[in-house]
């Protein structure tokens, strides 16, 4: 009977650790996905106005070679261009 108990509680305790390990990875994987701000992959440049208020921002992008520009973007994901050509992008306080 002793030994019975040991092993279920080992089993519980087994289980629990797995199963808040996949809580953590399943959570912590779609934030991952698209930072916001700028970032980039492989190829591309992206900037990612994180907003729940519908607002169009102002960014200033950052250019290689090539005069720097502003840009009105809007929610969510905007391709800038090529990740060779873009060295960065950010918010410079203003709505658009």
């Amino acid at each position: 009977m002793r030994v019975r108990r040991m092993v279920t509680n080992a089993l519980g305790s087994a289980a629990l650790v797995l199963a808040s390990m996949g809580a953590v990875t399943t959570t912590a994987s779609p934030a991952a996905a698209d930072p916001c701000g700028f970032f980039e992959t492989s190829a591309d440049a992206y900037y990612n106005h994180c907003t729940s208020d519908g607002s169009r921002v102002v960014i200033k992008v950052e250019v290689a070679l090539a005069p720097d520009y502003e840009r009105c973007v809007a929610p969510g994901k905007t391709w800038l261009g090529s990740a060779s050509k873009i060295q960065g992008a950010y918010y410079i306080g203003r709505t658009c």
